[in-house]
């Protein structure tokens, strides 16, 4: 089956999908910051420019498109139209985020991913739940 929209049209389309300050990394960063954590947002030093660096817990968190980061979920779908391309795509970025993610640790960081399928269309209940794990995650690491 062929794509429903025109080459440029889609071509537009893909170009406009934000990479910083999707609405998953806002929704994490917000709670994280009404329970009190102050971090860093995509520090280039660090590998994969994490999306939020909490510095104080030496944890790194990484939030995830499922689609773009080919997470093994309901939301990841392989496109039809051009394949090869996608493949290699999605592929060489789940090679890279494995590689950021040895690297980090091997700095001794805590590496944490959330992924956009475990936040998307769920009651704000399991959201907030989702989160408090995430915050219990992140203070595991603190130094004593």
């Amino acid at each position: 089956m062929s794509d429903i929209v025109s080459r440029q049209k889609r071509s537009e389309m893909m170009s406009g999908i934000k990479g910083k300050n999707t609405k998953p990394e806002m929704l994490v960063r917000k709670a994280l910051h009404r329970k009190g954590f102050r971090f860093r947002l995509h520090r280039r030093d660090l590998p994969g420019k994490p999306d939020i660096v909490l510095g104080k817990y030496r944890t790194v968190v990484f939030v995830n498109g499922c689609f773009w980061h080919g997470h093994d979920c309901h939301l990841f779908k392989w496109p039809k139209s051009n394949p090869d391309f996608w493949v290699k795509k999605i592929n060489d970025t789940v090679a890279r985020d494995r590689s950021c993610r040895d690297s980090l640790e091997k700095a001794g960081w805590n590496v944490i991913t959330v992924w956009e399928c475990s936040l998307r269309n769920l009651p704000n209940d399991d959201i907030n739940d989702a989160l408090d794990a995430l915050s219990v995650e992140i203070r595991k690491n603190i130094d004593t």
